[in-house]
């Protein structure tokens, strides 16, 4: 009889989670996966997979109006909430079935229950069912964070923007990330009067500086409000269901449909066990790993968000895989985080990749910075004032590219592909000799003067 029931055991079936899973059991280990709510993890049950959807929603507002220099008229557009809500969750659905069969394709087993830890190689079910394993992947990433006042618990939290029964009046944002900064551009677009709460004057931290102002600029012309250096006393809720919103010690309330709380995620370890197999976590609730996404404890190891390295899905899923080509693939591999690229899909959205400009001149001191100041096409044509920003960060007088920010429609989209060039070292004069593609915004990228 074999000394385990399994290989390897994942609590927590996301990106990290499902990589993992597939992929060690490719390799010939016997293989399952507990997930308590949904197949697809954060991401693509709650996270950017529906927000994005929201976004393309909120874009309609724009286009429809700057359809009219281009010819088009439409006869009492309206806007219906239900639809777009249903329509993302259907697709939810959609991709929850996907990542489940994608799992049982692979002879993974699915168990639709929450685990939790009772020993180093120990697994109890929701059922009350203990298993064991070799080895035990925890990957259940993390979970929006509340601050605690009186009526806190009257704030929505990213996890319920997606289930509203109607599109809100008004919404109050406190935060100033890249979800507190995505959901302004959804509700404002989709047409919420949206104020934006932050305990300090800085939004989207680690962004380039430039870019950053640019986007309250931008926002703050499309009606979008900002509290900055400013914090919530209490909330309360009215008979009819609306709150009042107490803030920095004013005795009149602002009332509001929704207040959702944006200030950051933590790791999701309430309940996990991991006392139980002496699994250590840091100050942030985090799990503890080494390069290799090992804890403390030998056979047990960590990916995603339940981690303190990068909260992000791709890196998510590169740790899943590079677990699994370690443990079970006779291949160790660590994730290089150097470089990584990364997009706020604000409205316009944003997107960098490498050292800001501060984080440049820190670290280097002789830097150049080129930049490319201009209105797309399009805006210019529809009369909209709202012009995009793209910079670029070199070392001199190497000209190595340490840097590229950019805010503009379709940032991300143009971004991934530069990402590699930064990535690789490239210097400013690969993108010199690259000849222009004409017209594009993307085009500004190789004209930098």
């Amino acid at each position: 009889m074999a000394e385990y029931d399994y290989d390897l055991f994942v609590i927590g079936a996301g990106s990290g989670g499902t990589r993992a899973a597939r992929v060690s059991a490719s390799y010939g280990a016997k293989v399952a996966v507990a997930e308590e709510y949904r197949v697809g993890g954060t991401c693509v049950i709650r996270g950017c997979v529906p927000k994005k959807l929201l976004v393309y929603g909120s874009h309609f507002s724009e286009e429809l109006e700057d359809g009219k220099n281009f010819g088009w008229t439409w006869e009492n557009a309206r806007f219906d909430w239900p639809t777009l809500r249903d329509h993302i969750l259907k697709d939810v659905d959609r991709l929850n079935n996907a990542y489940t069969e994608t799992l049982k394709n692979h002879d993974v087993e699915v168990i639709l229950e929450r685990a939790e830890l009772t020993g180093p190689h120990e697994i109890k079910l929701g059922d009350g069912r203990t298993v064991t394993a070799k080895y035990i992947l925890i990957a259940v990433g993390a979970w929006p964070a509340v601050a605690e006042f009186p009526g806190s618990e009257h704030m929505s939290t990213s996890n319920e923007m997606f289930h509203l029964e109607k599109l809100p009046e008004t919404v109050i944002i406190s935060g100033g990330g890249y979800i507190a900064n995505e959901f302004a551009g959804i509700f404002n677009g989709l047409g919420s009067e949206v104020t934006v709460v932050n305990r300090s004057d800085i939004i989207l931290r680690g962004y380039d500086e430039s870019v950053r102002d640019r986007l309250i600029q931008i926002s703050l012309a499309k009606g979008i409000s900002y509290k900055f250096n400013c914090h919530f006393d209490k909330i309360e809720k009215r008979e009819d269901g609306a709150l009042d919103v107490y803030m920095d010690g004013h005795d009149e309330p602002v009332r509001a449909d929704v207040v959702l709380a944006a200030t950051g995620r933590r790791p999701k370890i309430e309940g996990l066990g991991l006392e139980n197999a002496g699994v250590r976590i840091n100050d942030s609730d985090a799990i503890i790993v080494d390069e290799y996404s090992q804890t403390n404890v030998d056979n047990i190891y960590a990916v995603g968000d339940v981690t303190d390295r990068v909260q992000l899905t791709p890196i998510a899923i590169r740790e899943g895989q590079a677990f699994a080509d370690t443990v079970f693939g006779d291949n160790p591999r660590t994730v290089d985080y150097d470089n990584i690229p990364s997009a706020v899909f604000s409205q316009p959205p944003i997107a960098s990749v490498g050292l800001t400009e501060g984080e440049a001149r820190e670290k280097y001191g002789n830097i150049k910075v080129y930049s490319s100041d201009f209105r797309a096409m399009r805006n210019v044509f529809a009369d909209r004032t709202e012009r995009s920003l793209y910079k670029m960060i070199v070392e001199h007088p190497t000209e190595k590219i340490l840097g590229l920010h950019m805010i503009g429609p379709d940032a991300p989209e143009i971004l991934q592909a530069a990402a590699i060039a930064v990535k690789a070292g490239l210097t400013k004069q690969a993108f010199d000799d690259t000849v222009a593609l004409h017209p594009s915004m993307a085009e500004e990228l190789v004209l930098f003067k």
